[in-house]
């Protein structure tokens, strides 16, 4: 491929870092948010404003779409104003969004009706990997198509993993958060009983942080709700969303992902806590008020 043109669309937590890095790469073109104050900056830059998905895709030979769920997404790609009606044959288009297989077939077939590229390449990372251009992405679909694009997920990357055809990405990256989201939900757990027990939280934590159970994300989360810091890396609302998708794919092969289950009722506990919009080790929050636990 030529230096491709490359429409961004979605510029929330993570959205918003990943296309940051393709402006510095010199590789960005085009973006669209629905919200127009996200978007000021890369105007300001010299970067193209769309007023539309579909705007955003004229003249595009690269289309990243970066948002919340399936709802989001498919209202970025299809209909009147949707990217696909706006996208030229052969343009390779990209899905990062945390979203679910059915969402990606689907989108899969309407690109090949308008004779477009998909793979679905959903990373692993926060707003900090996305930010400094250390993001994993997990990929499904062709190589050859791959290939076209690589230089442009590599601007915002640390690594690519073609994990096989359409689709794959998109269940990879839900087994993924759906681990993530269990070991998060249990350590809310861990740290409440630790709290409501009168031992010294300082002394208790790092015998799990720092030994078996320490995982890196474990270190992190930990700090976090500690501290307590909730300033958003990763929505709590989100981690609710990829655990409900995550259950849905378990039920299509008849395995029930019981553990799943039980981490998203307690973050269905924070939705209803109004933590949705915080960061997902807020989830600790609704345990603590329930004992009237301080921090």
């Amino acid at each position: 491929m030529e230096k491709p043109v490359v429409a961004f669309l979605g510029l929330g937590l993570m959205g918003s870092g990943m296309a940051r890095r393709l402006l510095e790469a010199g590789l960005l073109n085009t973006v669209f948010n629905r919200s127009h104050d996200k978007t000021a900056s890369f105007g300001a830059a010299g970067v193209r404003v769309a007023s539309s998905p579909r705007d955003a895709a004229a003249g595009a030979t690269v289309i990243i779409s970066m948002v919340a769920d399936d709802a989001a997404a498919r209202s970025l790609w299809l209909g009147e104003r949707g990217a696909l009606a706006g996208a030229a044959p052969g343009t390779v288009c990209i899905e990062s969004s945390t979203v679910s297989v059915n969402w990606v077939r689907e989108l899969a077939a309407a690109a090949a009706t308008r004779r477009c590229e998909l793979l679905d390449a959903p990373v692993t990372g926060s707003r900090t990997h996305a930010a400094a251009g250390e993001l994993n992405f997990l990929v499904g679909g062709a190589a050859a198509t791959l290939e076209k694009v690589r230089p442009v997920l590599a601007a915002m990357s640390k690594t690519i993993t073609l994990l096989g055809p359409s689709g794959s990405g998109a269940m990879v990256k839900l087994v993924n958060n759906f681990v993530c989201g269990v070991q998060v939900a249990a350590l809310a757990q861990a740290v409440s009983l630790l709290e409501r027990s009168g031992l010294d939280r300082a002394k208790a934590l790092p015998v799990l942080t720092e030994g078996a159970p320490g995982s890196p994300l474990v270190r992190t989360v930990a700090a976090r709700m500690t501290a307590p810091d909730y300033t958003p890396n990763f929505l709590l609302r989100l981690m609710a969303k990829d655990l409900e998708y995550a259950a849905r794919e378990g039920a299509r092969f008849s395995l029930e992902l019981t553990t799943a289950a039980a981490a998203l009722a307690l973050f269905q506990r924070g939705l209803a806590a109004g933590m949705g919009d915080k960061d997902m080790a807020a989830v600790v929050e609704p345990l603590r008020r329930e004992s009237g636990t301080p921090h």
